[in-house]
């Protein structure tokens, strides 16, 4: 994150002295907002210390638009060094974050927490009288699903040698769909859990678009009229997601900065925009919530995005969202809960069926409610996530992956209740969707393995780590 020279303690209470300024002026938080670019719900954030007020960049803005001395906000009048804006433009600041942890690869937070916390609710009594969504029926499945290759380990090697420049011959550049097609069918693949495929796709379409954007040849294919190097962003865009879903934090970095980069170069609102919110659920794995928080609501102020039409609202409203989680990790539930009717609202203000177009899952109200089951779980409050998870149809989510997601936050949610029953139950409701995603997920397996060492098993639960690769 930016950090002035001489920036002092006081900065923390930098939301205290932005209150007193704007009363002083008798302007509004919506005025204020318009001045400065925020939203007037951010500008109370901000000043009641809900996100946290600290990146120079915003210090500054707030500073010019109400003509506070910046040391009374800690800051000297030295300007720390300009970088690269994330939203592309002009050069703007933009929070400077700690190297990435590249000695080892590092699961989420939660996870870690869900396999400790599994560990102490299974060996205890099962919560009674609890709102549970309605499961599938406790089946054996050990039969029906064989145990797969390992198409998630092609993946995730397929995208390091495609982003290292490694083993890259026969790939060529001439014949076959254009990249915008091949970007279509990437992110078909990736919506529907289709990693064999994808572990072929996705690497050769990196490849490509690097050739052709080397190149210089803006010709995307014939009829297509979209840039290699805007097709490439999205596609670093996908490959970040994945990388992040199944734990390879660096790659996952290495990723999420080339489309940064690439949307910068482009000035292209909408790629910076989940380029930002890739970076924020980066760095909210490696432990910086503040980073995060900044990184995610600053985004979601880019003018750009206002000016983006229903994409950009449901750009903003993902922003949102990843702001909320991040407050949830930090247990904060009334905060989180307040940053989701947020997201949720910019959801319902998309009246006419949205489709984003650069997300895979899109964003709707029912994928936000999805956010939510994960969120209250986060804050330690699997209660009320069942309760979120029972108000919402699986059906109404607009993808399989979204789907088979559903039932995994509810295994972790039943998982930390104790319901051993209702978890494995979800959790084969989720394989049953999308069996290699289950199979790989960390936190599956990790929901798999307190099952095993913490009270009784049964054959489903057995069958169910073999194919996970796991010893039942």
């Amino acid at each position: 994150m930016s950090s002035d020279p001489r920036a002092h303690t006081s900065i923390s209470a930098a939301g205290v002295v932005v209150r007193r300024a704007r009363l002083g002026r008798q302007l509004t938080q919506a005025q204020l907002g318009q001045l400065t670019g925020y939203s007037p719900a951010q500008v109370s954030r901000y000043e009641r210390g809900v996100s946290p007020l600290t990146d120079v960049a915003v210090l500054r803005r707030f500073c010019a638009a109400l003509d506070i001395p910046v040391a009374d906000v800690g800051l000297s009048e030295i300007r720390p060094e300009r970088h690269p804006s994330i939203t592309g433009g002009a050069p703007a600041l933009y929070p400077r974050l700690a190297p990435p942890r590249l000695n080892t690869l590092r699961r989420d937070t939660q996870e870690d927490d869900v396999r400790r916390r599994t560990f102490l609710a299974l060996s205890a009594a099962s919560a009674a009288g609890l709102p549970t969504p309605e499961q599938p029926p406790l089946i054996s499945t050990s039969l029906a699903m064989p145990k797969p290759a390992d198409p998630v380990g092609a993946l995730v090697a397929g995208l390091r040698d495609a982003m290292l420049g490694i083993d890259g011959t026969g790939i060529s550049v001439k014949g076959g769909l254009p990249l915008p097609s091949q970007l279509r069918l990437v992110v078909e693949q990736d919506s529907g859990c289709r990693y064999s495929e994808l572990a072929r796709s996705l690497p050769t379409l990196i490849r490509t678009g690097h050739q052709l954007a080397d190149s210089g040849d803006l010709a995307a294919g014939p009829g297509e009229g979209v840039p290699p190097d805007v097709v490439l962003a999205q596609a670093y865009l996908v490959a970040v997601r994945i990388l992040i879903k199944f734990g390879d934090q660096p790659l996952g970095w290495m990723a999420a900065d080339r489309a940064r980069q690439l949307a910068s170069d482009r000035d292209d609102a909408l790629l910076a925009g989940e380029a930002a919110r890739q970076m924020a659920v980066l760095a909210r794995r490696s432990g910086w919530t503040d980073q995060a928080m900044s990184i995610a609501l600053t985004a979601a102020a880019d003018p750009g995005l206002r000016r983006a039409g229903r994409e950009g609202t449901a750009m903003r409203g993902l922003l949102v969202q990843s702001a909320a989680y991040t407050v949830a990790k930090t247990g904060d539930g009334p905060g989180m809960r307040e940053l989701t009717a947020e997201a949720a609202a910019l959801a319902n203000s998309l009246t006419d069926g949205p489709l984003v177009r650069r997300q895979v899952g899109g964003f709707t109200p029912a994928t936000v409610a999805l956010h939510r089951i994960s969120a209250e779980t986060s804050t330690g409050d699997p209660a009320a996530a069942l309760v979120t998870a029972q108000a919402l149809s699986p059906a109404r989510l607009p993808t399989i992956e979204r789907r088979a997601r559903y039932w995994a936050d509810v295994a972790s949610a039943q998982a930390l209740r104790g319901n051993r029953d209702e978890c494995l139950r979800a959790m084969l409701a989720a394989e049953q969707l999308a069996p290699v995603e289950t199979h790989a997920r960390p936190a599956i397996r990790a929901l798999i393995s307190g099952l095993l060492v913490s009270g009784r098993t049964t054959t489903d639960l057995r069958a169910l780590a073999a194919r996970s690769g796991m010893t039942g």
